[in-house]
């Protein structure tokens, strides 16, 4: 993609303003170094003045806190996209790999002109996605092996929900309910139909039948039985009332106000449906789940979690870039050690 890079102050006023449009960085946005911090943009001002544009330079970046590592497929494509005829390598754990609090989780050796405007798109596509990593991780050791899937999307800005719900599936969730963020993964989005299709249709079983006749047949049939009725009453009718052994599950999504999903139900369910004869319908729970809900649910009997705000409210790793060499010369700021810190889990990768 071409675009026309941030090169000096003057250039702010390509800076695009105004109401119609949506609050949003676009890709030709971020590439061209408008969601940079200004200070980076003055540093290159003055870099260019002085003729040290060229420099070679190392930098590391760490966290100060551990977690699961995501986001370096994003950086990857940001600095192929800019370096042009620059000579940048980059060095980086793997995505889903677990890291240390300081321990340097990526290196970019080149030069400022090169890439050192971009620092602050960087430190975000990191911090962000590994927040999100970091969380999802959280549930699916939590789950111990059973299906989690991320439905965080709705708690976060669209265009944040892609790289929310990647980064969950590089922590290990085995689905996303987001279409892009499953695409760009190379998976298909999954989910069933929420409580809107039922209210609309009027009857939880005849809702049921309608997504049955008009669902491809590969697909699932997953039902919501919490909308109108008990949910063990709703549960064995839906099961009783379509075709023999379609039922491949339900999911419960009770609200709080109805004292939310809990254990002594899923184990009702769970029973009741073992003792009439359906033994091969799943119990998909979602509302609200964190791991020590997951836990204890899954104790319960449940097959599969949809996590949406544990993911969707993570912690952002901080993320922080350190100057260690210039023009081959170990430097640092007071409080860093000059010089590269030794880590043989980094992956060189030459762009």
């Amino acid at each position: 993609m071409s675009v026309k890079r941030l090169e000096s102050l003057k250039d702010l006023a390509d800076v695009r303003t105004g109401v119609d449009r949506l609050l949003c960085a676009t890709h030709e946005e971020i590439l061209s170094g408008h969601t940079t911090d200004i200070y980076f943009l003055k540093t290159t001002e003055l870099l260019r003045e002085a003729g040290l544009l060229g420099t070679p330079i190392s930098v590391e970046i760490f966290s100060r806190g551990d977690g699961v590592f995501a986001g370096s497929g994003e950086v990857w494509t940001l600095l192929s996209a800019i370096a042009s005829k620059e000579n940048i390598v980059l060095e980086t754990l793997d995505e889903g790999d677990t890291f240390a609090a300081r321990e340097v989780v990526m290196r970019l050796h080149g030069s400022w002109g090169a890439f050192g405007m971009y620092e602050t798109v960087i430190l975000g596509m990191l911090a962000s996605a590994t927040g999100f990593a970091t969380a999802a991780r959280d549930c699916v050791v939590a789950a111990e092996g059973k299906p989690v899937i991320c439905f965080g999307s709705r708690h976060v800005h669209p265009a944040v929900a892609p790289v929310m719900e990647r980064a969950a599936l590089v922590a290990g969730c085995s689905a996303a309910s987001c279409i892009l963020g499953a695409r760009l993964c190379g998976t298909d989005p999954k989910g069933t139909v929420p409580h809107a299709a039922a209210l609309i249709v009027g009857d939880t079983l005849e809702m049921a039948r309608l997504y049955d006749r008009v669902m491809p047949a590969d697909d699932p049939r997953i039902v919501l039985v919490d909308t109108f009725k008990d949910e063990a009453e709703e549960t064995l009718r839906v099961a009783k009332g379509l075709r023999e052994g379609v039922l491949a599950a339900i999911r419960l999504d009770t609200p709080g106000e109805r004292g939310g999903v809990t254990a002594g139900l899923v184990g009702e369910l769970r029973w009741r449906l073992d003792k009439e004869g359906f033994g091969a319908v799943r119990i998909i729970v979602s509302g609200g789940l964190n791991p020590e809900r997951i836990r204890l649910l899954s104790a319960a009997g449940a097959d599969s979690f949809g996590v949406g705000s544990y993911i969707s409210h993570a912690v952002q790793r901080d993320m922080t870039m350190d100057i260690k060499m210039v023009d081959g010369k170990p430097i640092a700021k007071r409080g860093r050690l000059p010089g590269l810190l030794d880590n043989p889990r980094l992956k060189k990768i030459k762009l």
